[in-house]
């Protein structure tokens, strides 16, 4: 059973992160594009919990910019371990006395029925309820030692013995405790190891030594992956892709080469989709039904409907919307444009703050021309448009509806509709010219 009391929540975040090299605090690296503090934020809002308290220290202002709004913040300072980091939060919480889960802020993905099952844990007859997991590499991880679920001990890898250290089940450093134990407990929490710093776990022992039960469940490893270094964010990126790839084609999506797709974390396909191999999303990217995103395609801020095809080696910027059965064919580069239903530009263009209408063809080699330097211009192609290769657009102008650009024109006023525009000069041919002038290059290049 899945208890509904309300429960808090602690994010721990207030360490240097020194190891990512970075001016950017460590839990503000993106994940799929999305911070990897908001990652475990969004999956922990969807259990609605009473109070949130996020623990900051360094580089504080930008992790409060990220929680404004959405969480209480506390500051360690300075930072002295993460039993001390946890007790910052004592004040915001003081009149808070239902079960607190503590999280991770560089351990984003944690799933919402993960947390959930952590606080089921604790229950009536349960001091603390922490959560284990059995890594590839058990390496340096603090072990623990139950029966049957039950801690009988838990102990830092440095102070474990051999067969202590033969343990494969390892401290994730999660934890569920009522406020009512919590803060007593951590009074109680000394600083007496090589590091002069306040352990959380040492609240276990502490239970422990109290006669009170201690329990620990377990979750896959990738559940509670962190990351201290910009490879491990790298390996973070990978368990998200691979999730998310895995959820998307399990609800009917198709994908070739998985492997090779990149996703943002708001990325929505519908099923039926087809996505080729080497294709990216960025933010923003919405996707229809009966799709065709072919390789080697970069899509960021784009709304595309039912039916349409876009790519291979196309690039599509944020505000593209394309209607029912649009193409967007190879090399085509479009920003801040919308494509009525049917409309196509299949090869060489660049389409920028721009409206085409249904059933318009942009030919190949086409470009809106719609920076001066200074400011951004619109382009309006109406229904039903031709626009011949070649051609150059200058913004602001309008293509009356169903009217024909001819290949090769610049267009710098507006085209009625159904009017043929044609703007570059008349062909002229001089019979010999050309053998003339190899000849006489010929005999210049030979002197």
């Amino acid at each position: 059973m899945t208890s509904n009391a309300p429960f808090a929540a602690i994010i721990l975040a207030a360490g240097m992160g020194t190891r990512m090299k970075s001016a950017r605090h460590k839990v503000l690296h993106p994940i799929a594009g999305k911070p990897m503090l908001r990652h475990l934020t969004d999956s922990l809002a969807t259990l609605s919990p009473a109070r949130t308290v996020v623990v900051v220290g360094a580089l504080k202002e930008q992790v409060e910019a990220e929680v404004a709004g959405k969480a209480d913040v506390v500051v360690q300072q300075p930072q002295l371990g993460t039993g001390h980091a946890v007790q910052q939060a004592s004040v915001a919480l003081s009149d808070f006395d239902g079960k607190v889960l503590i999280l991770y802020g560089d351990a984003p993905l944690v799933p919402a029925t993960t947390m959930t099952r952590l606080l089921d844990a604790l229950g009536d007859d349960v001091a603390v309820a922490v959560l284990g997991f059995r890594p590839a590499n058990p390496g340096a991880y603090g072990r623990i030692i139950a029966e049957g679920g039950a801690i009988t001990r838990m102990v830092e890898y440095k102070d474990a013995s051999p067969a202590e250290r033969a343990e494969t089940l390892c401290n994730s450093g999660l934890m569920a405790v009522r406020a009512s134990d919590l803060f007593p407990l951590l009074a109680r929490v000394t600083n007496n190891n090589a590091a002069g710093e306040y352990y959380l776990p040492d609240i276990v022992g502490l239970s422990l030594a109290d006669g009170r039960r201690c329990v620990v469940i377990e979750t896959a490893a990738d559940d509670v992956a962190g990351a201290n270094s910009r490879a491990e964010l790298a390996d973070l990126e990978a368990i998200f892709q691979r999730r998310r790839r895995a959820e998307l084609m399990a609800a009917g999506v198709s994908m070739q080469a998985p492997e090779t797709v990149f996703l943002a974390a708001d990325t929505q396909i519908a099923a039926d989709v087809e996505i080729e191999p080497f294709v990216v999303f960025g933010p923003g990217v919405s996707i229809a039904g009966g799709t065709r995103i072919r390789a080697h395609s970069h899509i960021e801020g784009a709304v595309i409907a039912e039916n349409c095809e876009v790519g291979p080696f196309a690039r599509l910027r944020p505000g593209t919307v394309l209607g029912k059965g649009a193409k967007i064919g190879n090399f085509v580069e479009t920003k801040k444009a919308v494509l009525g239903d049917g409309a196509k530009a299949n090869h060489l263009t660049y389409l920028g703050d721009v409206t085409v209408g249904a059933r318009a063809n942009i030919g190949a080699g086409t470009i809106t021309c719609n920076y001066d330097g200074f400011f951004k211009y619109q382009t309006v192609i109406g229904a039903g448009a031709f626009i011949g290769s070649n051609s150059a657009l200058v913004a602001p102008v309008t293509i009356g509806e169903g009217a024909i650009v001819a290949a090769g024109s610049t267009i710098t006023r507006d085209v009625a509709a159904d009017a043929l525009a044609l703007v570059r000069p008349d062909q002229a041919a001089k019979p010999g010219w050309a053998a003339r002038f190899r000849a006489l290059q010929a005999a210049k290049k030979g002197k």
